[in-house]
C-alpha cells in the first residue's frame, strides 16, 4: 500500500532524523582525526577503532535496511522458513571469533586494505587476488542497490511520489563519504542502531497489544501460512516431516554464514577494529543482534493477523507501521530504516572502492600511483559505486536488483576457500584455488538461471536421491572438490607455487600489536595515534 498523501507529521520527524545524521557525517571527518588522504585513514578508519564503535559498525555492516524489510516480509509469504536468518548468524560468530583475529593480525603487519591483498600475498598470485576482488565488488553492487530499495519503500510509504528524494538521499550519503570516509558511517551507525532498537522494541509491544496478543497472532499466521507456497515450491512445503524443506532451510542458514564474513564491506569492518582482542569481544557479544532480528522476523506474522495486504513484499513493514503507529512514531520508525540502509551502503561504496584502487587501479593501471593518488581514486570509485547502484534502481525493475543479490551470497562464498584456507594453511595451489573458484561460480550462476533467479534452493537429482539446498553449497563443495584435487595434480606434477609474504608467526596469538613495522602508507596515521 502506497499512501496516496503526504503525512506532514512523519515527514517532518524522517527529515529531522536525517539532517541530524547528515551533519554527522560531514562532522565524523574531525573525529579521531587523521590524514584522510591516505587510504588506510579514509578506508579503515587508520584502524582504531575499539569495541564499542566495531560493535555498531559491524551491527550497522551485517544487519542492514533490506534485512529489516526483507525478514518479515519473508516470514509473511513463507513462514517459518524466514527464521533461517537466526541461526546462520548465530553459526557464524564462533567463526568470526577463531579466523577474523588471524585476517586482522596479518593485514595489520602487511598493510592489507582488502581480502584480495590477503589472497594475493599469501599466494603470490595477482590473478587470484584480482578474481577475490572482482568477485567481492560482484557481490557488493547489488547489495549496494538493495539499500536503495528500503529507502524508497519508506519515502513511498509516506505519500512522497518520484524518484528526487531519493536521488537527494544519495548525493548527501556521496559527499559525506567522500569527505569523512568509513569514520561517517562508523559515527552515523551509533544512531542508527538506537533508533532500530526503539522502533522494534515499540512494534513488538505496541501492535500485539493492538492485535489481541501473541496467541491471536500465532493462530492467524497458522492457519494461513500452511496454504502458502514455500520455498521448494509447493504449497504446504513447510508441514513438519518436509525433507526438502528441512534441507533448504539448514543449507540456507549454513550457506549464508559462510558467505557474511566473505563480503568485503564486512571485512573492511573487521580491518577497521584496533586489535585482535576487540574482534574477539564483538564476536561474542554480536549475537544481541541476533536477538533484534528475532523480534523483527515476528513482524511478519503480525502483518498475517493484520490482514495487511501489500502491493509488493517489501511493503509488508511500512504498511504494518502506518496501520498501527501514531504519525510522529512512523516518522522515526522510517527514518530508522532509511538510515539503516545509508550506514550499509556507505561501508559497501567504501569497501568496492578499496578492492578497484588497491587491486585493480594499484596493481593494473597505475602500479606507481602515491599513496595521496590512490586515496583520490578510492573517493572517486565510491562516487561511480553508488552512482551505479543508483542508476541499477532508477533504470530497472526493482526485481533485478533481489535476483542478483540471490546470486551475490553464491559468488562470494567462492572466496571462501582462498581467504578462510590462506589463514589456516598454505597447502592449497594458486592455480587449484583459481579453478576452483571458476568451477563453483559457474555452477551456481547456472543454478540461477535454470531457476530464472526466482529462488535461491536448487533441486538436485544424483543418481536417482533428489537433494534440495541453497545453490551457493552446491557449488561451494564443487569448488572444495576441484581444488584440493587438483593441488594433489599439481604437486605431483611439480607445478610452481607462488611465494607466500607472510610468515607462519604473523598467524600466532601474539597480542594485538602488529609484530613488525607498517608499511610506510600507515605510518604518519599511527604516529598520530
Amino acid at each position: 500500500m502506497i499512501a496516496t498523501s503526504v503525512n506532514g507529521v512523519a515527514l517532518a520527524v524522517f527529515v529531522v532524523l536525517f539532517a541530524f545524521v547528515t551533519v554527522m557525517g560531514f562532522v565524523a571527518a574531525r573525529w579521531r582525526r587523521g590524514d584522510l588522504g591516505v587510504l588506510n585513514e579514509w578506508g579503515l578508519g587508520g584502524r582504531r577503532f575499539g569495541s564499542v564503535v566495531t560493535w555498531f559498525l559491524l551491527g550497522g555492516d551485517v544487519y542492514t535496511a533490506y534485512t529489516f524489510i526483507a525478514v518479515p516480509a519473508l516470514v509473511f509469504a513463507i513462514g517459518a522458513q524466514g527464521f533461517f536468518a537466526l541461526p546462520y548468524t548465530i553459526i557464524v560468530y564462533p567463526v568470526v571469533f577463531i579466523l577474523m583475529p588471524r585476517l586482522w593480525a596479518v593485514a595489520s603487519k602487511h598493510g592489507y586494505v582488502t581480502p584480495a591483498d590477503f589472497v594475493k600475498g599469501r599466494y603470490g598470485s595477482s590473478t587470484l587476488g584480482l578474481t577475490t576482488a572482482l568477485t567481492g565488488l560482484l557481490a557488493t553492487m547489488p547489495y549496494i542497490a538493495l539499500q536503495l530499495i528500503g529507502i524508497r519503500v519508506v519515502i513511498a510509504a509516506m505519500g512522497i511520489k518520484g524518484d528526487w528524494p531519493l536521488i537527494s538521499a544519495f548525493v548527501i550519503l556521496a559527499a559525506y563519504t567522500y569527505q569523512s570516509g568509513l569514520r561517517a558511517p562508523a559515527l552515523i551507525s551509533i544512531v542508527k542502531d538506537t533508533l532500530i532498537y526503539v522502533t522494534i522494541l515499540v512494534a513488538v509491544i505496541y501492535i500485539p497489544i493492538k492485535l489481541g496478543g501473541y496467541g491471536k497472532i500465532f493462530d492467524a499466521a497458522g492457519n494461513a501460512l500452511p496454504h502458502k507456497t514455500g520455498p521448494t515450491g509447493k504449497p504446504g512445503a513447510l508441514i513438519p516431516g518436509n525433507d526438502a524443506a528441512y534441507g533448504a532451510y539448514a543449507t540456507l542458514a549454513l550457506g549464508s554464514a559462510l558467505a557474511l564474513f566473505m563480503y568485503p564491506h564486512v571485512i573492511t569492518g573487521v580491518l577497521s577494529a584496533k586489535g585482535r582482542n576487540v574482534i574477539r569481544r564483538n564476536a561474542t557479544i554480536l549475537p544481541a543482534y541476533t536477538f533484534l532480528l528475532g523480534l523483527i522476523a515476528l513482524l511478519g506474522y503480525m502483518a498475517i493477523a493484520a490482514g495487511i495486504k501489500p502491493s509488493s513484499p517489501n511493503s509488508v513493514v511500512p504498511d504494518l507501521f502506518v496501520k498501527y503507529f501514531p504519525s510522529w512514531f512512523e516518522g522515526f520508525a522510517f527514518a530508522a530504516i532509511a538510515i539503516g540502509a545509508l550506514v550499509p551502503a556507505a561501508i559497501m561504496s567504501i569497501a568496492a572502492a578499496n578492492l578497484f584502487t588497491r587491486n585493480v587501479y594499484r596493481e593494473y593501471i597505475r602500479p606507481q600511483a602515491s599513496d595521496a593518488e590512490e586515496s583520490q581514486v578510492a573517493k572517486l570509485a565510491s562516487l561511480v559505486v553508488k552512482g551505479g547502484a543508483l542508476a541499477f534502481i532508477l533504470a530497472l525493475p526493482t526485481k533485478y536488483a533481489i535476483d542478483l543479490q540471490l546470486l551475490g551470497g553464491v559468488w562470494v562464498l567462492q572466496t571462501l576457500p582462498a581467504i578462510v584456507g590462506g589463514l589456516l594453511t598454505r597447502w592449497l595451489h594458486r592455480w587449484a584455488l583459481l579453478a576452483g573458484w571458476a568451477a563453483g561460480m559457474a555452477t551456481g550462476t547456472l543454478m540461477a538461471v535454470d531457476l530464472d533467479f526466482k529462488s535461491s534452493v536448487y533441486q538436485l537429482n544424483i543418481f536417482g536421491t533428489s537433494i534440495t539446498a541453497y545453490e551457493a553449497i552446491f557449488a561451494f563443495v564443487l569448488n572444495v572438490v576441484v581444488s584440493v584435487a587438483l593441488t594433489l595434480l599439481f604437486d605431483l606434477l611439480r607445478v610452481r607455487r607462488g611465494a607466500d609474504e607472510t610468515a607462519a608467526s604473523e598467524y600466532e596469538e601474539r597480542g594485538d600489536e602488529p609484530t613488525a613495522q607498517p608499511p610506510a602508507e600507515q605510518a604518519p596515521a599511527l604516529a598520530r595515534g
